[in-house]
């Protein structure tokens, strides 16, 4: 069977889990490690597939539940795919779906977010039902089948299965694409962390079942998910039933204690089959991905980068910055002293500030291509030195500033 993607590794970090490669797809190389921009929508926001170029990224991940919601499959096929629509001619990721299963369900209208920093400020979930009064209604509900979505747009009901989200996922033609499966809270209890765990391998194998049976599969590749929560052993097991699957790659999914979050890549990945490329979801700081780096993750997604630009939070060798504080009204120098990015080379902080401070639909645009520059090039600085040999030199020199 022909194999829709090629990994291979050019050069590993001595020592650790981490190394440098390439995934080749139907629609280019990404030179791994890499960073992969969010385009939630088919677009990733405020920026068109020509900025995208010149910040350097190579790849774009869209989101299979919002895409199926709005524009839905039909329009998308009309529309020629993924690539086509959003005129992008790299590469291409969709996730399954099944992230919206924790945000829309036990992370609706709560604070818990994908990485706590702090476990002790979010109480454990018990078993019992949720009572209390502040409790919103959640907009999924989930089932031994699949998981059943209250459209937020017009409240309509969907039930997504692994197969249907292997149908949706076809249909807007990703290079790669993920199996569907349960993202739960870090807070949950144990036992539903058992239970969702179990869930997720039977969705995993039903996925690539049904992926496995269409011609498709020769030119989509899909990644299984590993999940388990904050659990060493659930971690491990999940790695090991998941790992033994044909996969063409991996991710590793679920929310995270911010401690946590290094020690569980770890334990995955010393299991995971190294010639298969890896995928963390979600995850976009520094700090965390240089973590990832050392612990044998490839690639990683996050919204965080054009997110803060737009509420103009600013990354910068020293720390992140925000942009309206007043002591930027008069500032002419650059967000970020020797960044080469548009912004930076023509703005002043004192322009921007200034344009977040008049609600000026430019500002969040030249802050977004700063933070994702900023971003892209730091996970290409990372390839750089494991290929050179000065990545730990690197990571301490970046982080003792950036912590600053």
């Amino acid at each position: 069977m022909k194999k829709p993607i090629e990994f291979k590794i050019e050069k590993k970090l001595p020592g650790t889990l981490g190394r440098a490669g390439t995934i080749t797809t139907p629609h280019g190389v990404i030179h791994t490690p890499a960073f992969i921009a969010v385009g939630t929508k088919a677009s990733v926001r405020a920026l068109t597939t020509d900025m995208l170029l010149g910040l350097g990224v190579e790849a774009v991940l869209a989101n299979t539940y919002h895409l199926y919601m709005q524009p839905g499959e039909e329009l998308i096929r009309k529309m020629g795919g993924l690539q086509k629509m959003m005129n992008w001619n790299g590469p291409t990721f969709t996730d399954s779906g099944g992230f919206q299963v924790f945000s829309l369900g036990a992370g609706y209208g709560s604070n818990v977010s994908k990485v706590l920093k702090d476990m002790t400020a979010v109480p454990l979930i018990t078993d019992a039902k949720d009572e209390r009064e502040d409790a919103k209604p959640k907009l999924v509900q989930i089932d031994y089948d699949g998981a059943a979505f209250k459209s937020p747009l017009d409240g309509s009901i969907h039930f997504i299965t692994p197969e249907r989200s292997m149908e949706i996922q076809h249909t807007i033609g990703a290079d790669i694409i993920f199996a569907f499966d349960e993202c739960t809270s870090p807070a949950e209890s144990r036992s539903y962390q058992r239970e969702a765990l179990d869930r997720t391998h039977r969705w995993g194998k039903r996925s690539l079942e049904y992926h496995r049976s269409k011609e498709i599969s020769e030119r989509q590749a899909l990644f299984g998910i590993v999940q388990g929560g904050r659990y060493e052993d659930l971690r491990k097991e999940s790695a090991q039933v998941i790992g033994a699957m044909d996969f063409d790659g991996f991710g590793i999914g679920g929310s995270f204690d911010k401690e946590d979050l290094y020690t569980a890549v770890k334990w995955v990945n010393e299991i995971l089959p190294e010639d298969k490329p890896r995928h963390l979801l979600g995850i976009g700081e520094p700090e965390d991905m240089f973590e990832g780096v050392e612990n044998g993750c490839d690639s990683f997604d996050c919204v965080a980068p054009t997110r803060l630009a737009r509420h103009g939070t600013l990354y910068t060798k020293t720390g992140k910055i925000h942009i309206s504080n007043a002591q930027y009204t008069g500032d002419l120098g650059p967000i970020d002293e020797g960044c080469l990015c548009y912004a930076c080379k023509n703005y002043s902080r004192a322009y921007l500030c200034h344009l977040h401070k008049s609600r000026e639909m430019v500002g969040p645009m030249l802050c977004s291509i700063h933070n994702l520059y900023f971003i892209v090039n730091l996970v290409k600085k990372m390839r750089e030195t494991i290929i050179d040999g000065t990545f730990m030199d690197f990571k301490k020199e970046f982080l003792s500033r950036y912590r600053s």
